[in-house]
């Protein structure tokens, strides 16, 4: 299974139109939030599973604010962070994953990519495709895999590699 994984793409459809013809077939989509009213652009371009959170710029969106899935086997906890403190630390989330029982933690946001494990927990920020705030300001995205003996591959992934 091939799942997409973006954030903060701030009604810019560009790098999300490049990522979905560099990734080709995927089998799920998920978007942590900040999408500002692109919902049916991306309803209409990705064709697969989607999960999609609300972040701080969706004022008028009726996105939940979280959601907790299963994939592959793995509980995922999906928000866009702000209201875990995220800037400042990823401390107060995994905590949150944690209490939740999750295996991986999705958040967006910073705008920045972060990965850690930790104690059993995934705690992953893909980063933006639209205004990345990482050193190189490359627009960015995450691949996860789970293959059928249910192992899981993460691959951060930049625009323009």
């Amino acid at each position: 299974m091939k799942v997409l994984i973006v954030s903060d793409t701030h009604g810019r459809h560009t790098g999300l139109d490049r990522v979905l013809e560099k990734e080709g077939k995927i089998d799920l989509f998920i978007h942590l939030g900040d999408v500002e009213g692109g919902e049916s652009y991306i309803d209409s371009v990705v064709d697969c599973e989607k999960h999609m959170v609300k972040g701080n710029n969706d004022f008028f969106s009726d996105l939940p604010r979280e959601e907790e899935f299963i994939l592959g086997g793995y509980k995922v906890f999906i928000t866009h962070g702000h209201p875990y403190y995220v800037s400042l630390d990823t401390e107060y989330i995994r905590e949150e994953g944690v209490a939740r029982k999750a295996d991986i933690v999705m958040f967006g946001h910073t705008h920045k990519p972060h990965f850690e494990q930790k104690d059993g927990i995934t705690v992953l920020n893909p980063g933006s495709l639209a205004y990345p705030r990482q050193e190189g300001r490359k627009g960015s995205y995450m691949i996860m895999e789970i293959d059928e003996d249910r192992k899981i591959r993460f691959e951060q992934k930049y625009l323009d590699e």
